[in-house]
């Protein structure tokens, strides 16, 4: 027994070197308040698009609507404090520290707006925070299928049912990862197998290989280059630990973002529901669209959560429209023209 445990040990530590030499950060490391965050930067010009993720996602999530926004644009992509290629975090994972450390790391990156921001589900409940608190830095909002703050706040008894879930599968996917067995089961996966996956699903969730076999099927819309980084970063417990605190402060992180005033009206905005929203997530996204005197509303009808990844032009098309507003603005017309 001891002898096993201690050859899963290796396992993963020989793993985890082979992945920092493989799949070095793609972009640079910058140092805010004693840690290293990864901001991935690309193309040239102004307003600068800033890409938001979602709760436990990384800057890889980005990679394809990056790629295109660079053709016209300055856009950004980073990992938050725990996630991807980013440090440990030091502070709570709630909507003030995170939208102060976004902040921060513009800053120490001499990244200065005006700002696109772009935030997809948990990540649309913190740039609408952020464009409360920084309004002058900020020229548009695009709110992917987004989290509204509401929704979290005062958890009903099955939410935090779902909540004491999601956290326990967290802390036993940390507790796999360490012993090497994630990264059996993902390396079997990527091989074809199935026995060894369903069965790490089994012992993590209780719940069979259905979480597991929905977030492989999101992953595999993303580009197959980016597959592999995915996986490597999944096969650390900082990522599962990261997970867990988000959703032990999903309450508070919410009662934050609500008790901010909602950003400017001069804000343009567009927002993005998936085609499976409720009647009360489309109403207050609707809301969300009203309060801007430049806003929208639209439903994608052939997505799920993950719009970006299920129509991406939806995405880029707002965010083109959002930097020529910023252009507008900037550069005003003379009079007579």
């Amino acid at each position: 027994m001891i002898g096993a445990l201690a050859g899963a040990v290796l396992y993963q530590r020989i793993g985890s070197r082979a992945d920092r030499r493989n799949y070095p950060p793609p972009g640079r490391l910058v140092e805010v308040g004693g840690r290293r965050m990864h901001l991935l930067e690309s193309g040239a010009g102004s307003p600068v698009v800033v890409l938001e993720s979602g709760i436990a996602a990384s800057c890889l999530n980005w990679t394809n609507i990056q790629a295109e926004v660079a053709r016209f644009t300055r856009v950004c992509s980073y990992d938050r404090a725990s996630l991807g290629w980013s440090d440990p975090a030091s502070t709570p994972r709630v909507t003030s520290c995170l939208i102060d450390e976004l902040h921060a790391l513009l800053q120490a990156a001499n990244i200065s707006g005006p700002y696109v921001l772009v935030g997809h589900s948990y990540g649309g409940m913190l740039v609408r925070a952020y464009a409360a608190k920084y309004p002058h830095e900020v020229t548009g909002l695009v709110l992917v299928d987004p989290l509204p703050a509401s929704e979290w706040m005062r958890p009903s008894g099955e939410q935090s049912g779902i909540l004491r879930w999601g956290n326990r599968l967290s802390r036993r996917g940390a507790f796999l990862a360490r012993l090497g067995i994630v990264r059996l089961s993902l390396a079997t996966l990527s091989a074809g197998g199935r026995a060894i996956p369903k069965l790490v699903a089994r012992l993590s969730s209780g719940r069979a290989e259905s979480t597991l076999s929905r977030l492989v099927g999101e992953v595999q819309k993303m580009p197959p280059q980016t597959w592999p980084m995915i996986r490597a970063h999944w096969c650390q417990p900082k990522g599962f630990l990261a997970m867990s605190e988000y959703f032990q402060s999903l309450p508070r992180s919410s009662a934050e973002a609500a008790a901010l005033p909602d950003p400017s009206p001069n804000i343009p905005v567009v927002v993005l529901s998936a085609s499976n929203s409720t009647t009360a997530q489309l109403a207050e996204r609707e809301a969300m669209a009203c309060h801007s005197a430049h806003g929208k509303h639209i439903v994608a009808k052939k997505s799920g959560h993950w719009i970006h990844l299920d129509e991406p032009d939806l995405i880029l098309d707002a965010i083109r429209e959002m930097v020529e507003y910023g252009d507008r603005l900037r550069c005003p017309k003379p009079p007579g023209y």
